[in-house]
């Protein structure tokens, strides 16, 4: 929702984050680019969240692209820098079109107008798209990378467990928007693929396509785009018609001297039978040769077809302009123009310069030349200059190259263009400068040069291969990134080489949450690794597949057996070299989460020694990996608020993590997940929150609505706050649906929690509702079946059964908990509440039992806050203990959690009506 403030709310520094945001920057980027602490950061993030009075980073995206844009503007709609000419006609069949039909499609030859005619009809009907859209310009683009023109419009980046082309479907499926694909003739199925899907999953999308023949997709309306008219509407003859209008224009921009000659205007737009790019072309020539010159120059080269003048004759009209006006040209202009061909998108100078040998300030003035003679399009972005060649004019550049033999060497220094343009823009991100806008510029011919880079090794093109890996990764486009360093290690020199770059394409595929694919890169790279005879990189790489395949068996499709993990192990410890402390970190990780053949049950002495290690190293993606391994052993043997303290320091290494670094990736996205875990693990409500609020402000996480909305819920709900969980669970339900309704059991104790908050406020329905969802998103039938579940679903059952008054069901629900030792049975995130509350439901029916179960919860106190305060209250309902009771209500306020404390304050006789007045105030009826 785009909310106004008044500009002198947000502080200059303010605008400068929002603009950071805006691109997409994570705090530590917009740190660097503005010279500011993280913390700092952080607080401007709260500030602009507050004043805007939106929940999450993704909101003020929004508003950073669109604060000072009319609504309803499209990104990335061309600037036209000539006047629009003509097409009533066509303007208002378009526009009764877009209200019909949701895929219109403007079909004609190249050189009719179309993209024109499109941008105009965007711009005319912007009120009726009140969310706006994108103009996407598919020209430079080529097969498979439809998605990410479209992301690089919109601004938007892929994202674990969100590929990209779901993230584009989540941002064009906010509201009634326009999406303009223009010139969509060389990808006719990748198109009309993307087209049907976004329509299918985004109800109030319309799109409009321009192409030289429609898409065939299913309900598409297409309208054919003529010729200009060459009769006027008002005379019923040539004078005053659309193409004179248009040549006429033209012809005055080009000699302001030009004097009106409508007769043989006339015929010369008769002629060019009324194409705008004809007319345009020849105008361009108005000063040199005067209408008489140019129908005298034409003559030669306007064969005309017998058989009537179809659309096959206009384009044959077309190309003869084409080559007429380089017939014109003299030879140093005929050369760069070929030459400039190999550029699929648009060039600035210094990219012409690379392709042509010759004097830079020569290459200036032939571009100045091309583009007075309109055979280049000149667009001006801020204070740099870029020019491109149209489609079709494009084509006949390259046809000529080829005539001319210069085809291999122009290939090769537009590669080499490519390899340093790309090297220098990935060097803008180790330094914190802007690179974004201007890879998104030269993206296209940097995949471009790339693809037609000769197969086999090559340093330049492995130079580029990896640039635009890092590029891509940097950019958000992770499945790409992870295609460039695949590639690039086929066009490696070396075996070394090679496996440094399977390594890096392993990093990517593990922080997009594909533990299979990374974990078949490392083997593959210990191979070549092998080849090279690197024994240091042979075993790094297979001690970190058995880390990865230990640590993160939720990532694989299936888990990868214990004796095949403890033979590369055994292979690594054979091969490492001696006193390599890099060597010796991986694979004391390894043995660590290997150490049993359960999966993410590391050992806890050798988990010490791990950390010991990576620290030795210094290595933070090492240090993190190994804390995530000692704070893993605290957990599971009940030390809940050692694991807690400990984790505080692997949150510190966030500002250590480089976001644009694909090594690490993984562990940014899992420090954020754990911290929120272990701060819920210890009962510290109000530091999980500050954590989700975190995880929402970070850009890593941008685009995993389920998750980051998933991680606010429980905590919130145990504080009692169920107006703020109820919608941030709402975004994250419909979130994850958008998302294909992944595998998800991560989510499910944020779904029980919103059953918990449903049941508390007596509303059985929503409980019922929420707790069958849990099921749905483990993908069993019984939301019970996950191991990390059972003792938070047993207790939010038992909670809810309690305040309402039945006791039988709090009773059948606890059963067996708590345990005979804390400190001896194995635990999971959320344990200390079900034994805590275990031990209170007992003392409420005063069973037998009571105060041997809540001597053995007694333990808990120490490692929960929130089990400390519900074990005080249990104390008080078994022994009467006032004090107890008021250390309670202490407890309840220093966690925040106004439900659990309103109902501490009904058992002191002196303050129930207190407790009573904050029930009725969180929507919640009275205990039973």
């Amino acid at each position: 929702m785009n909310r106004a403030v008044p500009a002198a709310a947000v502080s200059e520094r303010e605008a400068e984050v929002l603009a950071a945001i805006g691109d997409r920057l994570s705090n530590a980027q917009i740190a660097g680019r503005l010279h500011i602490s993280v913390r700092t950061v952080e607080s401007h993030v709260s500030s602009l969240l507050r004043k805007f009075g939106v929940d999450d980073r993704r909101a003020l995206a929004d508003l950073a692209h669109t604060a000072h844009k009319p609504a309803g503007e499209l990104v990335g709609r061309p600037v036209a820098w000539t006047s629009f000419i003509g097409r009533e006609r066509e303007l208002a069949a378009i526009g009764a079109a877009l209200t019909e039909s949701r895929l219109v499609s403007l079909v004609g030859p190249g050189g009719v107008g179309k993209t024109r005619l499109a941008a105009a009809t965007a711009e005319r009907t912007a009120g009726s798209f009140p969310h706006g859209g994108a103009f996407v310009d598919l020209v430079p683009v080529r097969e498979g990378f439809v998605a990410q023109a479209a992301a690089a419009v919109l601004g938007v980046t892929e994202h674990p467990q969100q590929p990209l082309d779901e993230v584009v479907l989540e941002e064009l499926g906010r509201g009634p928007m326009l999406l303009v694909l223009d010139n969509c003739e060389h990808l006719l199925d990748a198109a009309a693929a993307f087209t049907e899907r976004l329509l299918t999953a985004c109800p109030e999308l319309t799109v409009l396509t321009t192409s030289r023949e429609r898409l065939g997709v299913p309900g598409e309306r297409t309208i054919r785009v003529p010729p200009l008219s060459l009769v006027s509407a008002d005379t019923g003859g040539p004078l005053g018609s659309e193409a004179e209008a248009l040549f006429l224009d033209r012809a005055a921009a080009a000699d302001p001297d030009f004097t009106d000659e409508h007769s043989l205007v006339g015929a010369l737009c008769a002629r060019l039978d009324g194409m705008p790019l004809a007319i345009e072309l020849a105008a361009a020539r108005i000063a040199s040769l005067g209408v008489d010159g140019l129908i005298a120059g034409l003559a030669d080269h306007l064969q005309l077809l017998s058989g009537g003048r179809g659309a096959d004759h206009r384009h044959r009209s077309l190309r003869d302009v084409i080559n007429w006006s380089h017939d014109l040209l003299d030879d140093a202009e005929r050369a760069l123009f070929r030459r400039l061909g190999v550029f699929s998108g648009g060039f600035d100078l210094d990219g012409a310069a690379a392709v042509t040998p010759g004097d830079r300030g020569l290459v200036a003035d032939l571009i100045g030349r091309l583009a007075d003679k309109s055979l280049l399009v000149h667009r001006r972005d801020g204070a740099r200059s870029r020019w491109r060649l149209l489609g079709t004019v494009r084509a006949y550049a390259l046809a000529k190259l080829e005539a001319a033999g210069e085809e291999p060497d122009t290939r090769a220094r537009h590669l080499s263009w490519a390899a340093l343009a790309a090297e220098e823009l990935a060097q803008r991100i180790d330094a914190g400068k802007p690179w974004r806008d201007d890879f998104d510029a030269v993206a296209d011919d940097l995949r471009a040069a790339l693809t037609a880079a000769p197969p086999g090794p090559d340093p330049t093109a492995h130079q580029l291969g990896q640039a635009l890996g890092r590029l891509s990764y940097a950019r958000g486009f992770m499945v790409e990134a992870g295609q460039h360093y695949r590639s690039t290690a086929a066009r490696a020199a070396t075996d070394a080489h090679a496996a440094a770059d399977l390594r890096l394409a392993a990093d990517v595929a593990l922080a997009n949450m594909r533990g299979d694919q990374a974990f078949a890169l490392l083997v593959e790279a210990a191979d070549r690794a092998k080849s090279a005879g690197d024994p240091a990189a042979h075993a790094t790489a297979l001690a970190f597949a058995v880390t990865i395949a230990d640590r993160a068996p939720a990532d694989f499709p299936e888990e990868i057996p214990h004796a095949e993990l403890c033979d590369l192990l055994d292979t690594a410890t054979e091969i490492a070299p001696p006193g390599d402390p890099v060597v010796a970190a991986y694979l004391t990780a390894a043995r660590a989460w290997n150490s049993v053949p359960a999966k993410i049950t590391p050992d806890h002495e050798l988990s010490q020694a791990a950390l010991a290690a990576a620290r030795a190293v210094g290595d933070p993606a090492l240090i993190s990996g190994a804390l995530d391994a000692v704070t893993c052993t605290l957990a599971r043997t009940g030390r809940m608020r050692a694991a807690f303290e400990l984790n505080s320091e692997r949150v510190r290494l966030l500002d250590r993590l480089p976001r644009h670094d694909p090594r690490a990736g993984f562990e940014i996205t899992d420090i954020f997940h754990m911290a929120n875990e272990f701060a819920l693990m210890a009962g510290e409500l109000p530091t999980a929150v500050a954590n989700a609020r975190r995880v929402q402000l970070e850009a890593v996480m941008l685009g995993q609505q389920h998750n980051s909305a998933s991680q606010l819920v429980l905590p919130l709900v145990l504080q009692g706050a169920f107006d703020e969980a109820e919608t941030h669970a709402t975004v994250m339900w419909r979130a994850w649906e958008r998302a294909g309704r992944p595998a998800a059991r991560w989510m499910s104790p944020a779904v029980y929690a919103m059953a918990l908050a449903h049941g508390l406020r007596g509303d059985l329905g929503g409980y019922r509702t929420w707790r069958d969802r849990a099921g749905t998103v483990i993908g069993g039938p019984d939301p019970l079946s996950h191991r990390n579940l059972d003792l938070f679903s047993a207790f939010a059952d038992a909670r809810v059964a309690l305040h309402l008054g039945d006791l039988d069901r709090a009773l059948a629900r606890t059963t067996g908990t708590p345990g005979p030792d804390w400190y001896t049975t194995p635990h999971w995130y959320y344990d200390a509440y079900a034994w805590a509350l275990a031990a209170e439901v007992a003392a409420a029916a005063r069973t037998p039992d009571a105060a041997e179960r809540l001597a053995a919860a007694t333990p808990v106190a120490a490692e929960n806050a929130w089990a400390a305060a519900c074990l005080d209250r249990a104390t008080s309902r078994l022994t009467g203990d006032r004090a107890a009771l008021e250390r309670s209500v202490t407890a309840w306020e220093h966690l925040d959690a106004r439900f659990e404390r309103a109902c501490t304050l009904l058992l002191l006789d002196d303050r129930a009506a207190e407790g009573r007045t904050e029930l009725t105030a969180l929507g919640c009826p009275l205990p039973a």
